[in-house]
């Protein structure tokens, strides 16, 4: 007997229903533990889910893609691993055949009504939890991330934000009636029309995946565009594909076992150089993009794919302005743990930290600019002074690219802190270095003004505070950041500092000194990038990322 979508509504409608609190309380509410503790998932939980992903390795993956030509091999693990999984390879010259494929089954997917399409999704979201040892190490082992964290970002939490897109769209969804009687006086007896409301999705949507958040990142639009009615092609980076495979896999098998065409969810993996995404993204088809990676890119989406509605999160350059401070020890702890989570190859990572050249006051005195500076490498060093522990801090460098941008930056200025290579105890090919802090003057803004993406953090050296701030509201206005941060303890710059992050639309966090970091988001209260400056024209998640990727047609009749 086949499972129905509202039979899958009702089986997790709870969960949907605390979602949907949370998004209007902003308090804290995670649906998905956090911790790959046994106590949590079960004593076999962690063997199972490895077996399960060493079980893909060396093997082509079982995933049907229409209109594919032969296979590809295309991920290299961070960690040295060999990979060898090979997919259905997706060219031009197939994308009709795709592109076909995923809009046969959009009428069945319409006609099944909000509460169905939300019942699936929501059922997918459970399966793909089931897996969720299985994902992280395909996170881990695709992007460099350490396991913990791949385990949190890569699984619970990007399973969050994804519930999150789910609850926001389900509530714009519902926001009308799917039926009305219109009644407008008149002599004699008034004119009656009644009315249909029918939520409709735009068609197809592109979802194009990063190489280090695979799923955190893609996951929300995947599911926003699903639930909303809406067929998915699903684009992994090269180098990221087996956490989105998983993925599409779950998708296809829930949407098979609910009665629906399965290929409304379908994967496009190419060889690194093939260019796929742009041909596929300026299809008449497409609709919907969802985006995370390079500005260049993603500017050129928002220029050219102009068919569809397209959703980026490029890149930023994140500031923090120390002004002074009641805790100088907590602060440099907590900016060393910032710099240092995932060798800083996170979009929320902190860039630049603007320093006055007079320094700062603080509860253990007054603090030089060379102080500051020194405060924050001794934190950095201390925290990453043991190998083993500070491996499962900074993960494995996800590319080549970040290496060479490490090896240029010390070119920028004087080093306060020397990156050094550690040697991975359990995978010995892993390529892990810990950050760079380079001081530079705040004439450099050819320098700080754009992206230096991985672990690299500039200490520049400024007039005053007050320059500080203004160089943070220049920056982030022409250059985009996803995160800023202040520290101080005089009200009035705080102030300040509000103001100039509300002029350049960044969200701030103040005085940062316990176990919150500035890169950390949390779904379901943290509004994850603004759409207010060039960092990204989105947000995860709001009413705004979710209401344009489906349309309510009416059909009327006299009573």
């Amino acid at each position: 007997m086949t499972t129905t979508g509202t039979d899958l509504l009702a089986t997790h409608r709870e969960r949907l229903d605390d979602a949907l609190k949370a998004i209007h309380g902003r308090g804290y509410f995670s649906a998905f533990p956090e911790s790959p503790s046994p106590r949590v998932y079960g004593e076999t939980a962690a063997a199972d889910g490895k077996t399960a992903f060493e079980a893909h390795l060396g093997t082509t993956y079982a995933v049907e893609t229409p209109g594919s030509r032969g296979t590809v091999v295309t991920e290299q693990s961070p960690y040295g691993i060999t990979m060898d999984v090979s997919y259905p390879r997706t060219v031009e010259d197939g994308l009709d055949d795709l592109l076909a494929a995923a809009q046969q089954g959009l009428a069945d997917w319409r006609r099944a009504g909000i509460d169905a399409r939300t019942g699936v999704t929501l059922e997918i979201l459970d399966r793909l939890h089931k897996r969720v040892f299985e994902l992280a190490n395909a996170v881990q082992h695709t992007s460099g991330q350490a396991f913990v964290m791949a385990f949190q970002a890569g699984g619970a939490h990007a399973l969050d934000r994804a519930l999150e897109a789910v609850a926001y769209a389900y509530e714009e969804m519902n926001r009308y009636p799917a039926e009305a009687v219109w009644e407008k006086p008149a002599k004699g007896d008034p004119i009656r029309m009644e009315k249909t409301f029918t939520v409709t999705g735009r068609g197809v949507a592109l979802v194009i995946g990063c190489n280090t958040f695979p799923t955190w990142n893609s996951w929300p639009g995947l599911f926003a565009s699903l639930v909303t009615g809406n067929a998915v092609v699903v684009k992994p980076h090269p180098l990221a594909v087996l956490p989105l495979a998983i993925t599409v896999d779950v998708c296809r098998e829930v949407l098979a076992e609910a009665g629906f065409d399965p290929n409304l969810v379908t994967l496009a993996v190419e060889r690194a150089g093939d260019g796929l995404a742009k041909p596929l993204a300026t299809r008449p088809e497409v609709k919907l993009i969802d985006f995370t990676g390079g500005t260049e890119f993603g500017e050129w989406l928002e220029q050219n794919a102009t068919q569809a509605t397209v959703f980026t999160e490029k890149a930023g350059v994140n500031a923090v302005i120390i002004d002074s401070t009641d805790a100088f020890k907590a602060l440099t702890g907590n900016l060393a743990f910032t710099l240092s989570l995932y060798s800083g190859q996170m979009c929320t990572t902190t860039q630049n930290l603007f320093v006055p050249a007079g320094g700062i006051e603080t509860d253990e005195g007054h603090k030089s600019f060379e102080e500051v500076g020194a405060g924050i490498a001794t934190a950095m060093s201390k925290l990453l002074g043991d190998d083993a522990r500070a491996v499962e801090i900074l993960g494995g460098i996800v590319n080549q690219a970040v290496i060479s941008r490490l090896e240029l930056a010390p070119e920028y200025g004087d080093v306060v802190l020397e990156s050094r290579a550690i040697q991975h105890p359990a995978f010995p090919d892993a390529v892990v270095r810990t950050p760079l802090l380079v001081a530079i003057e705040a004439k450099d803004a050819e320098v700080y003004g754009r992206e230096c993406f991985g672990p690299v953090s500039f200490l520049v050296k400024t007039a005053d505070t007050n320059e500080s701030i203004e160089l943070f509201r220049t920056t982030v206005t022409e250059g985009g950041a996803m995160t800023a941060g202040i520290y101080s303890t005089d009200a009035k710059v705080l102030d300040e500092a509000r103001e100039a992050a509300l002029d350049a639309g960044v969200a701030l966090s103040e005085n940062l000194t316990g176990q919150v970091f500035v890169n950390q988001s949390a779904a379901f209260s943290d509004f994850h990038g603004t759409g207010a400056n060039p960092a990204a024209n989105a947000t995860y998640t709001d009413g705004a990322y979710v209401a344009s990727r489906f349309r309510v047609i009416q059909s009327r009749r006299h009573v």
